[in-house]
């Protein structure tokens, strides 16, 4: 037992030897590659080095969105408590008499976090908050090291704010950063959200072969920039009318599009919902706390439903029972927030109105269905299918030419064309004039409205007969506004479009957005008809485009009015689309209004005083120059230029055998009757010959029945 004894404590000594002579030959020969490999495990002013946010700009360099330097206050609390007589009341002071914070605040939050090297107190702090901090610590130090004490424990930490300088202007095309400036919301702050992001950097310390720490610097990578197509100057004029509007009369939504029809750019959009980019949170006084509850309310109701489909729907009154009033409340704030946000002119569809009616006409002129030389007969409705459709004139326009049609905006002139051409033909043209189908902007929240359109397969001859004038199916306002630019411009559609260039950090074009030309829709002959006739619509006697007239220029456009399911004569989008010069647009201004704050609301001047005030603004600043002719040469001599009774030719005579055997295809002979009231005696000319578009209806009106619905989810081909 002694030799094993001995044997045991001999090899424990001579183990403990080895170790000894180990740990000698490494504190004298590795200790340099232990120390770092110990010490290289700590932090060393480590730090993330944050991207700037590449800017967005208008079409002239005017910067709508950039990333402003600021800078987050950083504590560190152990630093501070390492020498807590030295360091923690001249922080403390320093902090206070700098920033004004709390004293009795912060010296319980160091004491509380004594342990954390890193505690963020305040975010986004400015240039001169900074310096003037650096200012008080220099001033200070001197007489602070006399006494052994120092400032010790804060720093800042780089960050950027995203900065809107206009605010609310162009607040549907720019879109928001969300806090942190790495995603955006709406608008090319999230269509580009990539090209405007970048790459962070990293600064970083280690300790070299001589234990000494080195700095390595990773800079960061900065976004790019993005140059829209949005003018600014024509920007703010839009909003200004669109206020103007609102403060004045006000309706349930309005929307402008401004487009150059010549390339797809948009140089301005704006609906009546603006809200502060920089502030895209705080709700509109519309907004308040009992509208906030109904919309939760609802919602909750509706989420109920989506997580519970099995389950038995919840009321209003039930609500309560499966939701808090903080999140009926917290829904609510967030429907309110997407109804703001919501891009009017993109993301929501109506019934367009009459400014459909070009369209009708030009497919019907490709096809070869009319010539436009042809006369028909207005007998204040036409009965198609059941139905007693009538014409925006309850006194009817009596015989009427194609070119007069558009002008004065009958609808008995569109169906009868409809009918000629056939629905192949129809449905085959509202395709290629992107009805149903997204126009492809670079902007989020299209809509297509697949479903809210009729085709081939799904379009009885009622539906043919109010497609043809623009009801019973829905498009947007920039579906509508890139078809009119195709068919002004000599019949091409281009892919409408907010950006025109990518820059880099320095400025070079790394990415230049041509139009991208989509397809032809129509020839030049029929653009050349559309424009004359569109001319006539504003500035001949019995257009119903006369309050868009601009005093020197040649305006041309159309008016649309749309009665709104249910069609019980009360609620009416009404519209207009126009453009200069006539003989060669420039640009293009489509107004929408939905739903006028007025007791008869269908009326076209509505929206066409408001084209025509923005259209004195924009012409002038785009250098469109006036015509002196406008005003001085007389109007075309209708008359002469227009056939007479010449009712329907060889030419046009298209319509399906079914449509003939039930009497719609528009063929028969026109008699030429005058259009006479009750009592026998002539129709007033201001009746024939509107100033507008007002659909004259009365209470009890014969064959005023619309239909009143459109294709569904469930229509087969939708």
């Amino acid at each position: 037992m002694q030799e094993k004894l001995a044997i045991t404590v001999l090899v424990i000594t001579l183990a403990l030897f080895a170790l000894v002579l180990t740990l000698y030959n490494l504190m004298t020969n590795k200790k340099e590659d232990y120390n770092q490999i110990v010490l290289s495990q700590q932090e060393y002013d480590s730090r993330t080095i944050p991207f700037r946010r590449g800017d967005i700009m208008d079409r002239n360099g005017t910067y709508l969105a950039t990333s402003e330097k600021v800078y987050n206050l950083i504590l560190d609390p152990k630093q501070i408590m390492s020498d807590q007589e030295a360091f923690l009341e001249p922080t403390l002071s320093a902090l206070t008499e700098c920033f004004g914070y709390d004293r009795t605040e912060i010296m319980n939050l160091i004491q509380e976090k004594k342990d954390k090297q890193y505690v963020r107190y305040a975010k986004q702090l400015t240039y001169d908050d900074k310096e003037k901090y650096e200012k008080y610590k220099a001033e200070q130090a001197e007489t602070l090291k006399k006494g052994g004490k120092a400032i010790k424990g804060i720093w800042f930490e780089d960050e950027y704010k995203r900065v809107y300088p206009y605010n609310s202007m162009g607040c549907n095309i720019i879109g928001f950063a969300n806090g942190d400036g790495m995603d955006g919301s709406g608008g090319i702050e999230q269509y580009y959200n990539t090209t405007l992001m970048g790459t962070n950097g990293r600064e970083y310390g280690y300790l070299n072969d001589d234990s000494n720490l080195e700095r390595v610097i990773k800079p960061a990578s900065n976004g790019n920039n993005v140059v829209s197509t949005m003018d600014v100057n024509i920007q703010k004029i839009i909003e200004k009318y669109i206020s103007q509007w609102e403060q004045n009369t006000g309706s349930k939504r309005v929307g402008v599009i401004v487009m150059d029809p010549n390339n797809g750019e948009v140089l301005a959009m704006a609906n009546d919902k603006a809200f502060d980019l920089n502030n895209p949170r705080t709700l509109r006084p519309e907004y308040t706390d009992d509208v906030l509850r109904q919309l939760g309310i609802k919602e909750a109701m509706d989420d109920y439903k989506r997580k519970n489909k099995d389950a038995q729907p919840l009321t209003e009154a039930s609500v309560t029972q499966h939701y808090t009033n903080e999140e009926i409340m917290s829904l609510g704030t967030q429907v309110a927030w997407n109804q703001t946000w919501r891009n009017f002119c993109i993301s929501d569809g109506f019934e367009p109105g009459s400014t459909e009616k070009i369209f009708t006409v030009s497919a019907a002129m490709e096809e070869g269905a009319i010539t436009g030389n042809e006369t028909y007969e207005c007998n204040k409705f036409l009965e198609v299918g059941g139905h007693k459709i009538n014409c925006v004139s309850r006194f009817g326009h009596g015989l009427i030419t194609v070119q007069e049609g558009l002008m004065k905006s009958c609808n008995v002139v569109m169906m009868r064309i409809a009918q000629q051409m056939g629905k192949e033909k129809f449905y085959k043209y509202q395709q290629i004039f992107g009805f149903g189908s997204k126009t492809g902007i670079d902007l989020p929240g299209e809509a297509d409205n697949k479903t809210l359109v009729y085709t081939q397969n799904t379009a009885g001859p009622t539906d043919l007969a109010t497609n043809s004038f623009g009801q019973n199916f829905s498009c947007t306002m920039i579906q509508m506004a890139a078809a009119y630019c195709s068919v002004i411009n000599g019949g091409s559609y281009y892919e409408p479009h907010v950006v025109k260039q990518i820059l880099n950090e320095q400025g070079s074009v790394i990415k230049k957005a041509e139009p991208v030309l989509v397809r032809e829709t129509v020839s030049e002959s029929t653009t050349k008809f559309i424009n004359e006739s569109l001319f006539k619509t504003v500035n001949a006697a019995g257009g119903t485009g006369g309050a868009a007239k601009v005093t020197g220029y040649k305006i041309a456009g159309k008016t649309g009015t749309a009665e709104k399911i249910p069609r019980d004569k009360t609620n009416y989008v009404v519209s207009f689309c126009g453009y200069a010069p006539a003989d060669n647009p420039q640009v293009l201004v489509y107004v929408v209004v939905d739903e006028p704050h007025v007791e008869d609301q269908p009326h076209s001047t509505y929206a066409s005083e408001i084209f025509q005030k923005i259209m004195t603004e924009i012409l002038p600043y785009l250098n469109v120059f006036p015509d002196t002719d406008v005003e001085s040469s007389p109007l075309p001599d209708e008359a002469a230029k227009l056939p007479g009774q010449e009712g329907i030719t060889s030419e046009t005579e298209g319509a399906s055998q079914e449509e003939t055997a039930s009497g719609e295809s528009g063929t028969e002979e026109t008699t030429g009757a005058v259009p006479t009231l009750e009592d026998g005696q002539p129709v007033p000319d201001e009746y024939l010959n509107p100033s507008e578009e007002y659909v004259n209806r009365e209470a009890g009106d014969d064959g005023s029945d619309l239909p009143a619905s459109l294709p569904s989810d469930e229509t087969p081909g939708q």
